[in-house]
């Protein structure tokens, strides 16, 4: 007995490659195909933010660094000759210069430390549930949306010699006898700064720190309470080893940003008094006030070059090795 083979027509439904073909769309897994006019679409569409950079910032910037090896003064404009590094010079042999370098440092250290404390507690403290964190939260994250500037204003009343809240808690409290000018006496001027932008500055530390402890898996404090380990060594085992690229990033960008932060110290004291509260970037305004733009210019690529080589080193650092957690 013979059995015939019949051919039966099997019927497909079109693939996804003949479908895009009939969209005039490239298969899928391919890339479309480059051509001149869809790059010229492409640079149509990104032309007008890349003339803004270019004219607001990079022009700008092009424009005040040969200001920096010139003799550009504004009570002199017919002169503008260039005099290379003399400026620099200028900026060396300054009698400020050393007070205002050494201001700078204890303006970063003396900030930066206490934020990165208290923002790590108050992350911490946030990060557990009770009533009303949300509430906490705002009212913890608030003072990150003010301007440098006001807080400095609201700052210099309270430390206000006369009718400052700051003195007059003290008073009441036993602990001075007598009014103190905290931002007219040489000695007390940076430590009452310092405590504006400790205030300041803890907000951003919070926001950061926080965000990051909440990608920590809950497994993994399960599994180091069943260890029996306790709370330090949890934390110095699990929580600061899991977030320790943020926190090294978080302090690299409160460094560079404290060091250019002079907002808050000309709505305080202005660099007075003698000086002792000038740090780099608020001498550099200084100088500019008075019409020395090419030594101010010379001040700010110091900066610029200072905070490169910083962040290059502080990276270098504080990276971690390939496919290992410190």
């Amino acid at each position: 007995m013979s059995v015939t083979p019949t051919t039966t027509a099997k019927t497909t439904a079109p693939g996804r490659g003949e479908a895009s073909r009939r969209r005039g769309l490239p298969p899928r897994g391919r890339r479309r195909e480059f051509t001149t006019r869809r790059g010229l679409r492409i640079a149509a569409f990104m032309a007008p933010a890349a003339v803004f950079v270019a004219v607001f910032t990079y022009y700008p910037m092009i424009a005040g660094g040969q200001m920096a090896f010139r003799n550009w003064k504004l009570t002199d404009l017919t002169d503008t000759s260039w005099v290379g590094l003399k400026n620099f010079g200028d900026v060396f042999a300054d009698p400020a210069w050393g007070t205002v370098l050494g201001n700078s440092a204890v303006w970063v250290v003396g900030s930066i430390v206490p934020q990165l404390l208290i923002g790590f507690a108050l992350a911490l403290w946030l990060r557990r549930r009770f009533r009303f964190r949300g509430l906490y939260q705002a009212l913890i994250f608030f003072p990150w949306a003010i301007s440098g500037f006001l807080i400095g204003i609201l700052f210099r009343w309270l430390f206000n010699s006369e009718f400052g809240v700051v003195n007059d808690l003290l008073q009441k409290a036993g602990l001075i006898d007598e009014p103190i000018a905290w931002l007219a006496d040489p000695r007390t001027a940076m430590a009452a700064v310092l405590i504006a932008n400790i205030w300041y500055g803890v907000t951003f530390f919070a926001i950061m720190i926080l965000a990051a402890l909440q990608s920590i898996p809950d497994e993994l404090y399960e599994a180091a309470a069943l260890d029996g380990a306790g709370k330090a060594r949890t934390l110095f085992q699990i929580t600061i080893p899991y977030i320790r690229t943020t926190l090294a990033l978080t302090v690299l960008l409160r460094v560079i940003w404290i060091f250019n932060f002079p907002d808050l110290i000309f709505g305080m004291t202005g660099g007075g008094p003698n000086n002792e509260t000038h740090i780099v970037t608020t001498w550099m305004i200084k100088i500019t006030q008075q019409g020395d733009y090419g030594r101010a210019s010379a001040l700010g690529l110091l900066v610029v070059a200072g905070l490169l080589v910083f962040a290059v080193f502080f990276l270098m650092a504080t990276r971690e090795k390939k496919g290992v957690r410190s």
